[in-house]
């Protein structure tokens, strides 16, 4: 968990306490320490990848790549969609032989997600933006490919002297990836069909919906249960979507604690399902069926496939803090800064503020007494 510090100018050159860090400090002092907490590190970011791979087998022919058949190839190729397979790297380059293995593998692959992040995760639709033919290689740019697109407007100025006009700003990040699809020896005559059957590992173009792509690349007992259209205690939602489709009607129950979303399917006389969710995992499945008692489904039913929930557990690169490494305290101290020590204790100073160089105002002269008047010469006092 990070907080930001922003330091903000005050009057009488007067440097200002950082807003930001105090008020995330009273928001931990309110909030109660229930709240959950998830694990940070490279090993728990990237443990739900899928990276195994299985080779195609795919008969390519011996006769080598004429003009016709590459003209065909792009013009069969380019623009075509499909799902992703696994998890795509963003702004990356993967190199795919044909019918042979998918570099980087395994861990490898792993850590270019974990650093590049996700272009596409499975079961996402891609398309092919570009692609480009070599003596030995396919080139194919997926989703904008791994590079940022160049534009010409970025090296245009306009106007004269000083009323010259900058370039607008066009700053971009690249949005996909790139698969090299490699050939022993020079490329043969392939045909559409044959690369996308070649690309299977990687994008499924095969596939109608994203739901289909996405329980391809689930283990058998799952896949099996979503073809049948069942529902098993432990899926999450993307699961349920997929072997049911959109609910009919949700419902959202409980309190704070307790809280808890319900998916209908069905109406009667047909079977109506409830599908319970708490969080993002299935925890109860009630079939209805007239004449029939209510079937109820409240134990896990994927043996473990999904990881268990995240624990009340803070871990700074996967490693446990102990004494030594634990974080200390928040503090508004330049690092080896340290305070004057007194009597075995840290003292801090007082505040000394400049002198005050301005004369001293000159004292005031006391007034002189003024006379009572009298009364005017020639005159009666009264009687």
């Amino acid at each position: 968990m990070r907080f930001s510090a922003h330091i903000y100018s005050a009057p009488h050159g007067v440097r200002a306490l950082p807003v930001m860090l105090l008020f995330a400090l009273g928001a931990m002092a309110v909030v109660p320490m229930s709240a959950q907490v998830f694990t940070v590190g490279e090993k728990t970011a990237t443990a739900g990848i899928k990276t195994d791979f299985t080779p195609t087998r795919v008969e390519l022919p011996d006769k080598p790549m004429t003009e016709r058949g590459r003209r065909e190839l792009i013009r069969d190729l380019e623009a075509e969609q499909g799902f992703a397979h696994r998890v795509l790297p963003l702004g990356a380059i993967l190199t795919l032989e044909a019918n042979g293995n998918l570099t980087p593998r395994a861990e490898q692959y792993k850590e270019v997600v974990y650093k590049k992040g996700q272009s596409a995760a499975p079961g996402d639709r891609v398309m092919v933006t570009a692609l480009e033919i070599k003596p030995d290689r396919i080139i194919i740019d997926l989703n904008g490919g791994p590079y940022v697109r160049h534009r010409f407007l970025r090296h245009v100025q306009i106007g004269v002297g000083a009323a010259t006009t900058a370039p607008p700003d066009l700053s971009e990040q690249a949005t996909g990836c790139r698969v090299m699809l490699v050939f022993e020896g020079k490329l043969p005559e392939v045909s559409a069909p044959e690369v996308k059957a070649l690309l299977q590992p990687v994008v499924d173009f095969g596939a109608k919906t994203g739901e289909i792509a996405y329980a391809e690349t689930l283990p058998a007992p799952i896949k099996s249960a979503i073809d049948s259209h069942e529902v098993l205690v432990g899926m999450n939602h993307r699961m349920v979507l997929a072997a049911l489709g959109q609910p009919e009607a949700k419902l959202r129950e409980g309190a704070t604690e307790g809280r808890y979303e319900e998916w209908i399917y069905g109406h009667q006389p047909q079977p109506v399902k409830f599908v319970r969710f708490i969080g993002d995992r299935v925890s109860l499945v009630k079939i209805a069926a007239v004449g029939k008692p209510v079937e109820v489904h409240d134990q896990d039913e994927l043996a473990g496939y999904l990881p268990s929930a995240p624990t009340h557990t803070v871990a700074l690169g996967d490693a446990q803090p102990t004494e030594e490494n634990r974080p200390g305290p928040p503090t508004l101290k330049r690092p080896g800064e340290t305070l004057p020590a007194e009597n075995g204790g840290v003292v801090n100073r007082k505040v000394q503020y400049p002198e005050d160089q301005r004369p001293a105002p000159i004292p005031a002269e006391p007034a002189s007494a003024s006379p009572v008047p009298g009364p005017p010469p020639g005159s009666t006092p009264p009687q």
